[in-house]
């Protein structure tokens, strides 16, 4: 590897980390023995780290019990960063509203099958709360609402990485398009989209799921082509 020594040192510490030699949660040496074990200053040390600490690899704490510590991945903090990438993605037009919402269907449609069949009874009732009366609800509420019923389904499943993956797509489609520009009974259609999902997984219907969710997933990918060209005008 060649480059500043700092970014030597930095690459050669995460290589480390993404192999699982550095554990997550596992504190690294200090400053002066990295400076020691890789014969560099401790101001290159110092860049490395920051470094490190720029990518969220590391977490610094200061205090006796204080050092660096190789992160602890949430699924929160993985899904912000692909959330930053698909942004950019969208913004600069490399992806377009019909690409997104296929990958929607790629893994939403089988996971609403997934989650009919593995969901617990909690889960069943997060479902229920993030339901919303679209007469009632209005704005950011039903955005929230709506996004909230997705997780939850997806949560279902069991498998972390679905979420990781799929979260971000709600955030910049809920976030790029218009939201004024929402087609005439659109809310209506989601929340009896919804209301059906709800019934289905908790009558645990698999194959009822996935087709309901087929057809939701339809109903909005309509509505967000209808949004976008509202929005370019």
């Amino acid at each position: 590897m060649t480059g500043p020594a700092y970014a030597v040192l930095a690459g050669t510490i995460r290589a480390r980390i993404l192999s699982g030699e550095l554990a997550p949660g596992s504190r690294l040496p200090n400053e002066q023995e990295l400076s020691a074990d890789f014969g560099v200053g401790r101001s290159t040390v110092r860049e490395a780290l920051r470094s490190l600490a720029s990518q969220d690899l590391i977490q610094t704490t200061r205090g006796v019990a204080g050092g660096s510590f190789v992160s602890v991945p949430t699924v929160g903090h993985l899904s912000a960063h692909l959330e930053t990438g698909v942004t950019l993605m969208a913004a600069a037009e490399r992806v377009t509203v019909g690409q997104l919402m296929s990958l929607r269907h790629l893994l939403e449609v089988p996971a609403a099958g997934e989650a009919a069949r593995h969901r617990t009874d909690e889960q069943l009732e997060d479902l229920r709360r993030a339901e919303f009366d679209p007469a009632e609800s209005t704005g950011e509420a039903t955005y929230s609402a709506n996004q909230d019923f997705h997780l939850v389904l997806l949560r279902a499943t069991g498998n972390p990485l679905l979420e990781v993956i799929t979260a971000p797509l709600f955030r910049v489609l809920a976030t790029r398009f218009g939201r004024d520009h929402a087609p005439d009974g659109f809310w209506s259609c989601v929340a009896d989209d919804h209301a059906e999902l709800h019934d289905l997984v908790a009558a645990r219907d698999s194959d009822g799921a996935i087709t309901a969710m087929r057809r939701h997933l339809d109903h909005l990918t309509g509505a967000y082509l209808q949004m976008d060209r509202l929005s370019r005008g």
